[in-house]
């Protein structure tokens, strides 16, 4: 009797906890800033670009030319940089070609070649430090490979961040979806992520603990980044996106956060479980690459999302419990589905799976990342000494 009152009490403590950050993620997120694809395209606007995109890529064949045309097609004028970081494939050659193309029609479009990655640097922090040297716009926008733009998203992001006004801008991805697996593992990542991460107090500067950085779009003001001291202040670190952001939160300016259905799109990977493979590096560097912080995660992931299902099956004293934490598990699917990626909520009945894969994903990045004594992303080893002894506050 003693047991089953404990475990009551534990399924009432769980569904309480599923009701404040439900709750919580409901009332704030219709205040978070959308810019709607749907307004009229801006006008091309004379004179100089006032923006420099800086695209590193290493191996990044298959989809670094769609990224770089889709900058290059934008409604204003825009400086590109793309860094080819030590290619072993074609991304350097289809640099250089769109590059001709893009001289032609008298559009500036530069590559830099590294040959070489200097010791005690991430590639990609060295490249784009190495690019934002030769940038002269007021605007830096840092992004990724194989991001896809919307013709009219600069136009939109700079008006934005003109009128809030911002320094540092930032804007949600939509997921590129192809299989009901990939659907399953993006929509509980984006519902579990309201559980710690506050998108509305982004805009609040005395929430210091609540920033954002995301490495498809990263749009900073030039003055802003050189005086966080740039990529060179985080040669080593992992999730340099979550720490930039960090940074210029923490430094006190100005950093805004938006949704925009369709203005960026990237496929993050084929699959469900490639999607496990990709969280491989980052995951366990969220935690400081403590093991023991990662364990108690996945034990509290496992408890929050695995218990409410078992308490269907317990004793009757649970049930209402469970329900109500289930009912605003689905409400968190559903609202991150409207704001995020428009999946749709039925994929909260995969949750049981898709939760036992996140966990599995948060174990394995611990293992492989303690079997090799680093991290090896994009064929570099960075030893595990040096991520640790480099690795920064995120919030």
């Amino acid at each position: 009797m003693h047991l089953l009152t404990l475990a009551t009490l534990l399924s009432w403590l769980i569904a309480l906890v599923w009701i404040f950050f439900t709750l919580s993620a409901l009332r704030n997120l219709p205040g978070v800033p959308t810019l709607h694809p749907a307004q009229p395209e801006a006008a091309s606007e004379p004179g100089p670009p006032q923006v420099t995109v800086i695209v590193p890529a290493r191996n990044e064949a298959q989809s670094i030319e769609q990224t770089l045309r889709s900058l290059l097609a934008q409604t204003i004028p825009v400086d590109v940089i793309a860094v080819d970081d030590r290619s072993t494939d074609a991304t350097g050659a289809i640099m250089d070609r769109v590059a001709a193309e893009a001289r032609a029609a008298g559009k500036p479009l530069r590559v830099l070649h590294i040959d070489t990655l200097p010791d005690g640097w991430m590639g990609k922090t060295h490249a784009m430090a190495r690019a934002a040297r030769q940038a002269a716009t007021p605007w830096l926008l840092f992004t990724d490979g194989d991001i896809l733009y919307r013709a009219d998203t600069l136009a939109l992001a700079l008006r934005f961040a003109a009128e809030q006004p911002a320094d540092h801008l930032v804007l949600m991805p939509t997921m590129i979806v192809k299989t009901a697996g990939e659907r399953m593992m993006i929509a509980v990542i984006q519902a579990l992520s309201l559980l710690t991460w506050k998108p509305w107090r982004i805009a609040d500067p005395k929430a210091k603990r609540d920033s954002i950085g995301v490495g498809a779009f990263n749009l900073v003001r030039a003055e802003v980044y050189r005086a966080v001291g740039g990529f060179e202040a985080q040669r080593m670190e992992v999730l340099e996106d979550l720490r930039f952001g960090f940074e210029i939160k923490r430094a006190g300016y100005r950093q805004r956060f938006v949704f925009g259905r369709g203005l960026i799109q990237v496929h993050w990977a084929s699959s469900a479980l490639g999607l496990v493979r990709n969280l491989t590096k980052n995951v366990f560097a969220v935690f400081h690459f403590s093991a023991l912080r990662l364990l108690g995660a996945c034990a509290a992931l496992g408890l929050l999302c695995l218990a409410p299902l078992a308490e269907l099956f317990g004793p009757v004293t649970m049930h209402a419990a469970g329900l109500i934490s289930l009912f605003m598990l689905w409400l968190l699917y559903r609202e991150a589905g409207r704001r995020m990626s428009g999946i749709s909520s039925l994929y909260f009945f995969t949750l049981p799976v898709a939760a036992v894969l996140i966990v599995y994903s948060m174990i394995r990045s611990m293992v492989v990342t303690l079997a090799q004594g680093g991290v090896v992303w994009r064929g570099t080893f960075y030893p595990l000494r040096e991520l640790k002894k480099h690795a920064g506050p995120l919030r």
